[in-house]
């Protein structure tokens, strides 16, 4: 394994740990907003639904 190798393994590591805190993050955000808020955008709906979908 080369040097660059490595290199692109790590990049993507942070990055797939970057997507992860990000997704977290917004999961938060958006439990944090009001029930009639969150119905209106279809959250936990939508989300669930995308979720199932990548399984």
């Amino acid at each position: 394994m080369n040097r660059f190798a490595i290199i692109d393994s790590l990049h993507r590591y942070v990055g797939k740990i970057r997507t992860i805190r990000n997704e977290i993050r917004t999961e938060r955000l958006l439990n944090s907003l009001s029930p009639d808020i969150r119905a209106d955008i279809g959250w936990p709906d939508l989300y669930t639904g995308l979720r199932r979908r990548e399984d």
